[in-house]
């Protein structure tokens, strides 16, 4: 039988997602909806399920409620099953009266549930990005290698590493520095046209984490990504784990290899959107071997009463009368009423767009009623008087005031 440790899994909830606003006007960015059914957190709190880790903390902090009614209703695991659980962990203070001050901080303030456990590996992975990935390949990896930390690392082009965090490793993949943003990055060992980029997920052992958390807590150094693993490649056994070599079974042949996508701005949130449309799409959420859980609706079926539609996602409950809509993404419990174009867009759960709107290139958050004949995204000098207006030129209608009884969206 395989050897199988002990493991503590924690995710980072807790981000602002300043870039993403208004869409976090009202909640933080792993609780914005994405998709026909998902809100962005589902995507690693599925990679840690379908990977069979069950024993999950969500660290939370900013806006946290609507995030919490969302584990509430969607992420009970099991009632009956101790270890099956996902548990909410708001700032607890127990170290003065202050909120968590950076990655390494959250998971310093929370280490007597760690040791309530007494883990040989901890797990600490971010809740903002859209991806698939088996964790147990990047265990088994850290394993082999005799691993004090493991790094989750993507590669990308040489010209787009200059917008991240570059790791740089020798041939074994070891790590021996980084580079913030560097004008030139460094490639990879066996690559010279690509750079190993950090994705903000790691593994620890456990008694290398204690150690370095209290060691850097009283330097005042309170980021994972700045600090501590940084620091810990100068004494201690640090691997990249190449995310490229991850193999999710059920994945298309059409879809982008070690796709993954932090979706933090809104022309990122956007197009991370356009590559769930189409017949060959990017990322394709249809995989039965590796599903993303979705959020429970009770509720009827899409009814599409006429139109003309193509190229589009519809989640339940939306009712169409009679529109024209292409390369959409239409949530739950939307109402389209005649004469209607949608084109380009997101449309958030619970809105009404009615008759003879014409939208293009719009976003629109939940619980709003768009009047007869309105229109978004053609004119941005006359949009910015009535929503916000990203400077990628994209439109956001901020969520509504049609409040519902029991609604935390």
């Amino acid at each position: 039988m395989a050897y199988s440790p002990r493991i503590f899994a924690f995710i980072l909830a807790g981000g602002k997602g300043k870039r993403l606003f208004p869409l976090t006007s009202f909640r933080s960015k792993p609780s914005v909806p994405f998709g026909g059914r998902y809100r962005i957190v589902d995507f690693v709190l599925s990679n840690f399920v379908n990977s069979h880790i069950f024993s999950i903390y969500l660290l939370v902090q900013y806006k946290a409620q609507s995030l919490i009614e969302h584990i509430r209703r969607n992420w009970v695991l099991s009632s009956t099953i101790r270890d099956h659980f996902v548990t909410l962990v708001p700032p607890q203070m127990r170290m003065g009266p202050e909120w968590f001050q950076g990655t390494a901080d959250a998971v310093f303030q929370n280490l007597n549930i760690i040791r309530a456990h007494n883990p040989e590996l901890v797990i600490i992975f971010g809740a903002d990005h859209i991806y698939r990935m088996d964790i147990r390949q990047m265990i088994k990896f850290h394993l082999e290698k005799g691993a004090d930390v493991s790094v989750a690392a993507r590669p990308v082009p040489l010209e787009e590493a200059t917008a991240f965090g570059v790791i740089i490793t020798d041939s074994d993949k070891r790590i021996t520095g980084f580079q913030e943003k560097p004008k030139e990055p460094q490639s990879m060992p066996d690559s010279l046209d690509r750079a190993y980029v950090s994705m903000g997920n790691y593994i620890f052992n456990i008694d290398v984490l204690v150690e370095s958390l209290r060691k850097e807590r009283q330097e005042k150094k309170l980021d994972f990504g700045a600090h501590v693993i940084p620091d810990l490649v100068e004494t201690n056994k640090v691997f990249a784990y190449d995310f490229a070599t991850n193999v999710i079974h059920g994945s298309r042949d059409f879809e982008e290899k070690g796709y993954w996508r932090d979706v933090g701005t809104i022309p990122a949130f956007f197009d991370a959107h356009m590559d769930m449309l189409g017949e060959s799409p990017l990322f394709e959420l249809d995989n039965k071997s590796w599903p993303i859980h979705p959020s429970a609706y009770e509720g009827p079926a899409v009814k599409i009463l006429d139109g003309d539609i193509k190229n589009t996602i519809i989640a339940e409950g939306t009712v169409i009368h009679n529109a024209r809509i292409r390369n959409s993404v239409i949530r739950k419990g939307v109402v389209v009423e005649d004469d209607v174009s949608i084109e380009d867009c997101i449309i958030m759960d619970r809105n009404v767009i009615k008759k003879g709107c014409i939208l293009k290139r719009v976003i629109v958050d939940e619980l709003n009623i768009i009047d007869r004949g309105e229109q978004f995204g053609f004119d941005q000098d006359r949009d910015r008087y009535r929503c916000h207006v990203d400077s990628s030129g994209i439109a956001i209608i901020p969520r509504g005031g049609v409040i519902e009884k029991g609604f935390y969206e």
